[in-house]
């Protein structure tokens, strides 16, 4: 058995023994691939955190967007998570838009979290509303780039090195 697959295995069978009977299925959810390059990416508006206002899809209008899923909770988007800051700090008075969205079970868990970091990318907490608009692929963190044009130009799922991250800016 490959490594990957191994350690997905022990992970399934570990997980399956410790849940009561039945939870893993009714949790279990159908997992999204990452959206294709090049394929039309809709936006909604969505209230931010840190009481920052709305997120406004004509925000985004002629300008590249950076979607950034991430939880307060997930070792690799604590990597990740400074590095998206540098990139939002560096590069959205050029035009850079963002929007991080929390996959947290509470907005406050989340706000705790950006406060706790002094990030203020602008961030939104993904209710089950805003999750029928904007449902997470499969991994965490998942990074998506937006061209100018509304098409995606690049998605990516799992920690991003700082240099992945900085080279985002080429879609500004």
């Amino acid at each position: 058995m490959a490594p990957l697959s191994r350690r997905l295995w022990l992970t399934s069978t570990a997980l399956g023994a410790l849940a009561p009977k039945g939870v893993l299925a009714q949790k279990a959810q159908p997992l999204l691939p990452l959206p294709a390059v090049g394929s039309p990416l809709p936006l909604v508006a969505a209230p931010l955190l840190l009481d920052a206002g709305r997120f406004e899809p004509a925000q985004a209008d002629g300008h590249a967007l950076v979607l950034y899923w991430w939880a307060s909770w997930c070792p690799f988007c604590a990597q990740q998570s400074p590095e998206m800051q540098k990139l939002w700090e560096s590069q959205q008075a050029k035009g850079l838009r963002m929007l991080a969205l929390s996959i947290d079970k509470r907005p406050a868990e989340a706000e705790a979290y950006l406060r706790k970091k002094g990030y203020t990318f602008p961030a939104a907490w993904v209710s089950p509303e805003l999750a029928r608009h904007y449902p997470k692929p499969d991994g965490l963190p998942v990074t998506v780039v937006r061209g100018k044009d509304g098409k995606v130009v690049q998605a990516e799922k799992g920690q991003l090195f700082p240099e992945d991250v900085a080279q985002m800016a080429r879609w500004v």
